[in-house]
């Protein structure tokens, strides 16, 4: 780009300058949609939305915006929620058609919930920590003293957080004299009842759970992770977490690999044969190239809070362009984690095929990886960027990047 971000690309002398009206914010928050690579081509469809560009629905005890296949018709797997709720706010009482999985993004919460079999379920859980709900579980969400903000991810592309199954809602549309026949109580019991939803809306921080927790079968098995318990795996440029039924049974539709990238350092070339990819951007900045098949390319830029889709089976990278370790989920409508690497894939394949594929000589293909590394340097870490110190996978978590 030039010195006043013209689309104007050096490279190829193409373009020319922008001399309005133009948005110049967002033309610097997408370099490469401004000035895209020469590699790009052809029409590929939008891939990006950003969690500022949704409505925001504001309630007594927090609030909450999503991204949908309304919002990102690319989006075929999945749907995503931006949820926040003050110091002792409830999510109240409620199911949902379709599974839901959560990350805990900031502060701490209690949640609850009950099996078709009777077993119950309540966890306390902090930032970085996550929790599965089926689809027909139902469940609630409490923050506690330090307030909550999560990311919800449920596995239809058009599921709206506004037609789920509320407590209050059912009630409301029920007459009160086949709730007081259920409940056992007198109708006039019944008269503070409201005629509409609670859905967020305020409370107090409640006690610990030995205090509150009910008699009952417990669940057998948790319905929450705390990732402290998940070791990284640990490459030369950053950090990887899968999380997929191996790590979290309770997980029955949805997996994940949380990412982290050192600055200077890019996710490796590679694709996903079993399922769209749906991602969300936690912190940095981002470059993500995808190749759709039959000369079809584009870039598009990543920055915190923005939602990313990959279409299946579509060869990507992800390149941490920021001054900050990029920070990021990638998340599957499929309960194993599957990936295919594009050096794995050479490294396998005889030498002199793939020289011949590429039209170079053996030494250098020779010289390409061997190891499995999900996340490489693009720069060397003996330049701008400084070389991560070791850490030990069996006691490093990732409480210890999401949990400052």
């Amino acid at each position: 780009m030039t010195e006043k971000k013209e689309p104007i690309r050096n490279v190829d002398q193409s373009g020319w300058i922008d001399q309005g009206p133009r948005n110049y914010q967002r033309d610097l928050q997408n370099p490469d949609l401004l000035v895209p690579p020469t590699t790009d081509h052809g029409t590929v469809a939008n891939l990006r939305f950003s969690f500022s560009d949704a409505h925001m629905r504001l309630e007594s005890g927090g609030w909450t915006r999503e991204v949908t296949n309304r919002e990102l018709p690319a989006s075929h797997d999945l749907a995503g929620v931006d949820m926040c709720l003050k110091p002792g706010a409830y999510r109240e009482m409620h199911w949902h058609q379709q599974a839901e999985w959560t990350m805990m993004l900031q502060g701490n919460a209690r949640v609850t919930a009950l099996n078709e079999n009777g077993e119950s379920f309540i966890d306390d859980i902090a930032a970085g920590d996550l929790w599965d709900f089926e689809a027909g579980i139902p469940h609630s969400i409490q923050a506690l003293d330090q307030g909550c903000e999560f990311l919800l991810v449920f596995s239809e592309p058009d599921f709206s957080e506004n037609n789920t199954f509320l407590l209050t809602d059912w009630l409301a549309h029920t007459p009160k004299d086949i709730i007081a026949a259920n409940f056992k109580v007198d109708e006039a019991a019944l008269k503070p009842l409201l005629s509409h939803e609670k859905y967020i809306f305020d409370g107090n921080v409640p006690g610990p759970i030995e205090a509150v927790k009910k008699p009952g079968t417990p669940m057998k098995t948790p319905l929450t992770l705390h990732m402290k318990d998940v070791p990284a795996k640990v490459f030369e440029a950053g950090k990887v977490w899968i999380i997929d039924q191996s790590v979290f049974p309770a997980a029955q539709t949805i997996s994940a690999a949380i990412v982290e990238v050192q600055p200077g350092g890019m996710r490796e070339m590679h694709w996903h044969p079993k399922s769209e990819e749906w991602d969300y951007y936690i912190q940095g900045q981002a470059k993500v190239g995808v190749f759709n098949s039959n000369t079809l390319a584009r870039t598009f830029n990543f920055n915190a809070g923005d939602v990313g889709v990959i279409p299946k089976e579509a060869g990507h990278y992800i390149q941490n362009i920021g001054d900050e370790p990029l920070i990021f989920i990638e998340l599957f409508k499929n309960p194993v984690y599957s990936d295919v690497s594009l050096n794995k894939w050479l490294a396998i394949s005889p030498t002199q095929m793939v020289a011949d594929h590429l039209n170079l000589p053996t030494s250098t293909i020779e010289n390409f990886p061997t190891e499995e590394a999900a996340v490489v340097w693009y720069e060397d870490p003996r330049g701008r960027v400084a070389q991560q110190p070791k850490v030990d996978p069996e006691t490093f978590s990732a409480n210890d990047v999401f949990g400052k």
